[in-house]
């Protein structure tokens, strides 16, 4: 028997994780970490890139493979679909792969799952390399649903930012959504000076605008593999999040109370601001990720944290923080760059449903902040049901509250609709979108 040709482990690696987020339901940074165990950085940067592109392109991909298909896609076998989609985001997007070795490829890892499949892969991506390029350049963004199959986006999702943002955004934001995300990290102060902790990366980097203890990378890294990372001197954050602690602006010595707390980027940045001063009492309802934000905190040097294991929707009575932090469960279509598999998993009535839950949490949190104290409320997503509708909603039963102007000290990035509030947005600001409110409770409160 001839031995197989070679098929590089990337691609490999990539068509696994396409078959797991699309036949498992697997998220897709997870089913890369754990499929790309043992590769180089090299194969690991092209198995990212092929499998997230993948994920992200499904709607274009499957626009494009239906004409070159006889029958609907839905009945093709598991793997042949993906070696379809995987192949043909290879052919079309990437121009440093020649289209023979995708097909080629995608022929060999068919087969070791459905030999009369691969026949079948092999003559779809042909027709697809010589087909494909041209029917992608019919495409247009000339309305939302064309929008939609051009930039890969459920149909709802384009509707809805072309409602809230306007044609010519909406496209520049759609546009945006499928780039590679930017690279930034935060320097964890409490371990030491940013310009010391800077000078010891092995890639260059310049500093976050409005952010002095962010850096945005100019070249790839592996933060986590890094001795920095062990050591705690630094943390893979996006300047957006970083923001949200910023926002809130806690001083020494003061109590802070941080909901939803894990993964922890943000609760080890107000406990770097507190220069390790004060208390910050850190909830998160699931015991696995409270154990990893307890980890985290001590890699970091956060000993001012304590983590509590509850859950952040049952009131506080008698809790009283001079500062709140609410970051609750989101729809993340700000993030979309880096998760790609996001856009899929989000529907309309999946937001109506988080926004709910985040008018609950929001409930709690004010409840919880003393007299004179603030409350900063964030979201990862671009929708305005997650953000503008839950403040003003709350704001109607809250007459002890008021608003800060947050667009005054931010103008580069407030709110187009409520310029009190900050919007960030990936394609004008080049990081995650963040919706940021922060209110205040008058001191009249105490007079109840």
């Amino acid at each position: 028997m001839a031995a197989r040709p070679p098929v590089s482990p990337a691609r490999v690696v990539a068509l696994e994780v396409v078959r797991r987020v699309f036949e498992q339901d697997a998220y897709a940074d997870r089913a890369l970490a754990g499929e790309a165990e043992g590769l180089d950085p090299r194969d690991r940067a092209l198995a990212m890139q092929i499998a997230y592109g993948t994920v992200q392109r499904r709607h274009t991909l499957d626009h494009i493979a239906a004409q070159l298909v006889r029958r609907p896609l839905r009945t093709l076998e598991p793997v042949v679909l993906a070696a379809v989609r995987t192949g043909l985001f290879q052919i079309l997007y990437m121009d440093g792969i020649p289209d023979h070795a995708a097909v080629d490829e995608m022929v060999e890892l068919t087969k070791r799952d459905s030999r009369g499949g691969a026949g079948f892969v092999n003559a779809v991506l042909r027709r697809g390399a010589q087909r494909g390029p041209i029917l992608l350049a019919k495409l247009s963004d000339s309305d939302p649903a064309s929008a939609a199959v051009m930039h890969s986006l459920p149909g709802w999702l384009a509707e809805q930012w072309w409602h809230e943002l306007g044609g010519e955004r909406a496209r520049s934001l759609m546009r945006a959504v499928n780039r590679p995300a930017e690279s930034a990290l935060r320097v964890n102060t409490l371990f030491g000076p940013v310009a010391a902790v800077r000078a010891k990366l092995p890639v260059a980097s310049h500093p976050a605008p409005q952010l002095p203890e962010g850096l945005v990378l100019d070249g790839p890294f592996d933060v986590r593999g890094s001795e920095l990372w062990q050591e705690g001197a630094i943390m893979a954050q996006s300047r957006a999040s970083m923001l949200v602690a910023r926002v809130l602006a806690p001083a020494p010595g003061e109590r802070v109370l941080d909901l939803c707390a894990a993964p922890g980027g943000k609760t080890t940045h107000l406990a770097a601001l507190m220069e390790g001063g004060g208390e910050i009492l850190a909830v998160e309802r699931n015991p696995g990720r409270a154990e990893a934000l307890e980890q985290t905190c001590r890699r970091m040097g956060a000993g001012s944290v304590r983590v509590l294991v509850e859950d952040a929707t049952e009131p506080r009575p008698g809790a009283s923080f001079d500062r709140v932090l609410l970051d609750p469960p989101c729809s993340g279509l700000g993030t979309l760059q880096s998760r790609p598999d996001r856009r899929w998993r989000a529907t309309p009535e999946s937001i109506d449903e988080l926004a709910e839950l985040q008018g609950r949490l929001l409930r709690v949190a004010a409840a919880a902040t003393a007299p004179g104290g603030s409350l900063v409320y964030s979201v990862c997503t671009i929708s305005r049901r997650e953000s503008e509708d839950v403040i003003a909603s709350f704001l109607d039963t809250g007459s002890e509250w008021r608003t800060d102007d947050l667009g005054a000290e931010y103008p580069d990035w407030r709110d187009a609709h409520d310029p009190r509030f900050l919007q960030l947005l990936p394609d004008r600001d080049r990081t995650d979108g963040f919706f940021i409110a922060r209110l205040r409770r008058e001191h009249t409160a105490s007079r109840r």
